[in-house]
């Protein structure tokens, strides 16, 4: 059978553990497409800013959280699960941005020595 068709359409309609495990794991893979998004757009940030200075932004990161935390207040997303997982998720970013950021100059000042 698809699995699409014999999926549960809302946490309610799982009847097993098999059912609650099997929808998690889908929505982990789902968010691993995203964030693996999201990283090729923090790896686009370190190739287009121009000092190393602004990688770090303040006044971004209160944004973010402050969006996350919106949405995830219409949505039902417990903001104890949303701001520490996004928190994490923007301070790992950061870091993967200072590693790209930093990578980029290494390799321009290496192909002009």
């Amino acid at each position: 059978m698809d699995q699409v068709l014999s999926r549960p359409s809302e946490p309610a309609d799982c009847t097993s553990m098999a059912d609650v495990r099997r929808e998690i794991d889908r929505l982990d893979r789902a968010l691993v497409r995203l964030i693996a998004e999201r990283q090729g757009y923090i790896e686009r940030a370190a190739e287009i800013k121009q000092h190393r200075g602004t990688v770090r932004d303040e006044a971004r990161i209160a944004d973010v959280i402050f969006k996350v935390l919106a949405e995830a207040q219409k949505l039902g997303l417990s903001a104890q699960i949303a701001e520490p997982v996004w928190r994490a998720l923007v301070e790992n970013s950061i870091a993967h941005e200072f590693k790209m950021f930093d990578a980029k100059r290494a390799n321009s000042s290496n192909s002009r020595g």
